[in-house]
């Protein structure tokens, strides 16, 4: 599908998830504006933006800092002059112990990473997309969101996921009259080498393929999707 000379932000883009949905856009053409904490790792996840700097633009910030993330996203516009899609891909998980057990430090750390992070940057892009009467933003939810079983033993992470489809929708109900979508996808296991590592035991089969879930993120960010807002589209691998 393509994206051609759509400018897109991503967040989280040094990371596996993050780099798949920054390599299908690109591949389709987009213009790439990636936010990370270190953007320097950033050729290793797409060695293509080694040897051009006329399509993409690095910004390294801490993403639950407004400040920071509103300078990013001032150089992209005053770059681009636009935004037409953002894609909320930042976050972490944090879980293993039950929930009176695990300390409540993991539930401000879980809110600040998988919440706050989506909501900073929607709010720094939206005067923006306001002002074009159009515009996308793809958030990255789980599917612990709605399966109390997928969120034992992590419930601060499954609590932050559900706040952001909250958020999706509250925020595409909000917008519905501006031009501007809120979608989300919410995966499964991500078949991803830390979750190899982590769960060296675990029946993979069932896991979602990275470069499946990017093309769930690149329809759902693409004006082929342009009378769809407010949906949270399960991804749970399988195939």
């Amino acid at each position: 599908m393509s994206t051609s000379d759509r400018i897109v932000l991503v967040t989280g883009a040094s990371g596996a998830l993050g780099g798949a949905v920054a390599r299908a856009f690109w591949d389709g053409g987009a213009r790439l504006v990636l936010f990370d904490r270190d953007v320097s790792r950033l050729p290793e996840r797409l060695p293509e933006l080694a040897s051009t700097s006329e399509r993409w633009l690095g910004h390294s910030c801490d993403l639950a800092d407004e400040a920071a993330v509103g300078r990013g996203v001032a150089a992209a516009l005053e770059r681009f002059g636009g935004i037409d899609a953002v894609v909320n891909v930042a976050g972490a998980y944090r879980g293993g112990d039950p929930f009176d057990e695990a300390p409540l430090a993991d539930l401000d750390l879980m809110l600040a990473v998988n919440l706050r992070t989506v909501a900073v940057v929607s709010r720094a892009v939206l005067p923006a997309m306001r002002r074009q009467g159009d515009g996308a933003i793809v958030n990255v939810a789980s599917i612990a969101a709605f399966e109390p079983a997928q969120a034992a033993r992590s419930t601060a992470y499954g609590l932050s996921k559900a706040a952001v489809v909250h958020l999706t929708r509250s925020l595409a109900a909000e917008l519905a009259d501006t031009g501007v979508r809120v979608n989300a996808v919410a995966p499964g296991t991500l078949d991803t080498p830390a979750n190899r590592v982590a769960m060296p035991k675990a029946d993979t089969s069932s896991w979602v393929r990275l470069e499946d879930l990017a093309a769930v993120v690149l329809f759902l960010a693409s004006p082929a999707a342009r009378a769809v807002s407010g949906a949270v589209v399960p991804v749970t691998g399988g195939a």
